[in-house]
C-alpha cells in the first residue's frame, strides 16, 4: 500500500497518507491535484498511455490495484447490455455459454485484447437483442425500486426499535431514581430502624432489576426477512432444469510397461511383496502414503522393459 502513488508528481501514500488517487477508463491513476491541473478544460490525454480522457470520468480509486477498478467499471457497462437472466434461456448449458461469453468480453476490454472486434460484437448483440435488453432493464429497475423500498422499511423498523430501546432505558432510569427517592423519604419520615428500611429497599431494588432485565430480554419479533419474504410465508421455488446428457464414464489408464503384469495393490500382500518392506510410520501416512503404494511403484519400475522388443 505504501508504494501507491501518482505517476506524474511522484507523490506516494507513504509520504502523504491523505493522498486521493483517481482512476479513469484506461486503468491508470492520477492524484486529485494532477487531475485538476491536467484537465482544466475538461479533457486531455493520459500521461501513461496517451488515451483521450474526460475529467468527469475520473473516480476515486477503491482498490489497491487500479486494474480492478477498471474491470469493475467495464463490467458495469457490459452488464447494462448483457442483462439476460437464466430464465431467458432454454437450458442451463445455453445460460452458462452466455455467461462465458460475457466474461470473455470483460477480459478482452480489461486487458486490451482485440478491443475493436470485441466492441463490434457488443454492438451487434445490442442491435439483435434490443427488445430483450430494454425489457430486462425495465424489470431490473422495478426490482431495484422494490429492493430500495424494502431497505427503507427495514431502516425505519430499526429506527423504531432503537427509539423504543432509548425510551425503555429512560423509563428504567426514572424508576431507579424514584426508588432511591422513596428510600430517602422513608428514612426521613418513618419510625422504623434504618437497617429495616435499607433491607426493604434492597428487596425492592432486586425486584426492580429483575423486571428491567426481563424487559431487556424481550425482543420484538420481526415480521419479514431482509429479502422481503414474510415470516411463515410459503414460497414456491421452481426446480432447476435437468440436463439430459451422458454421464462421464471413467476409463482406467493403461500403461504399457513391456514386461510381466504388475500385481495390483491388493495382491502385493498375498504374494509376499510386503514381507521385507518397512511399515509406514504414522507421520508418513498423513499425506496418503502407504507401504503398499511405495512397493507397487518399485515393482512397476522393476518389471518395466523386461521383454525386449523384436524388430
Amino acid at each position: 500500500m505504501d508504494d501507491q502513488g501518482c505517476p506524474r508528481c511522484k507523490t506516494t501514500k507513504y509520504r502523504n497518507p491523505s493522498l486521493k488517487l483517481m482512476v479513469n477508463v484506461c486503468g491508470h491513476t492520477l492524484c486529485e491535484n494532477c487531475v485538476e491541473m491536467l484537465f482544466v478544460r475538461g479533457s486531455g490525454n493520459c500521461v501513461q498511455c496517451d488515451t483521450p480522457l474526460r475529467k468527469n470520468n475520473f473516480r476515486v480509486q477503491l482498490f489497491e490495484d487500479p486494474t480492478v477498478d477498471k474491470e469493475v467499471e467495464i463490467r458495469k457497462k457490459v452488464m447494462k447490455i448483457y442483462n439476460k437472466r437464466d430464465f431467458d434461456f432454454r437450458s442451463l448449458r445455453e445460460y452458462n455459454d452466455y455467461l462465458e461469453e460475457v466474461e470473455d468480453i470483460v477480459y478482452n476490454l480489461t486487458n486490451n485484447n482485440d478491443v475493436e472486434n470485441t466492441k463490434l460484437r457488443m454492438e451487434q448483440y445490442q442491435r439483435e437483442n434490443r427488445d430483450v435488453i430494454q425489457r430486462n432493464k425495465a424489470k431490473l429497475t422495478r426490482e431495484q425500486e422494490e429492493l430500495e423500498e424494502l431497505l427503507l422499511l427495514e431502516q425505519q423498523s430499526n429506527d423504531q426499535r432503537r427509539l423504543e430501546v432509548l425510551q425503555e432505558e429512560k423509563k428504567q432510569l426514572q424508576a431507579k431514581k424514584k426508588n432511591k427517592q422513596a428510600l430517602l423519604d422513608e428514612l426521613e419520615q418513618s419510625q422504623l430502624p434504618a437497617t429495616i428500611l435499607l433491607a426493604q429497599h434492597k428487596v425492592r431494588a432486586a425486584q426492580l432489576e429483575t423486571e428491567l432485565e426481563q424487559k431487556k430480554q424481550t425482543v420484538k419479533p420481526t415480521s419479514m426477512f431482509s429479502t422481503g419474504i414474510h415470516m411463515r410465508q410459503t414460497v414456491s421455488l421452481q426446480p432447476l432444469p435437468k440436463i439430459e446428457e451422458v454421464l462421464y464414464q471413467y476409463q482406467p489408464i493403461h500403461i504399457e510397461t513391456y514386461g510381466p503384469p504388475v500385481p495390483d495393490l491388493e495382491q502385493l500382500g498375498r504374494f509376499g511383496y510386503l514381507n521385507h518392506v518397512r511399515t509406514a510410520l504414522p507421520q508418513d501416512t498423513a499425506g496418503g502414503y502407504t507401504s503398499a503404494l511405495a512397493c507397487h511403484r518399485a515393482v512397476q519400475d522393476a518389471f518395466s522393459g523386461m521383454f525386449p522388443l523384436r524388430g
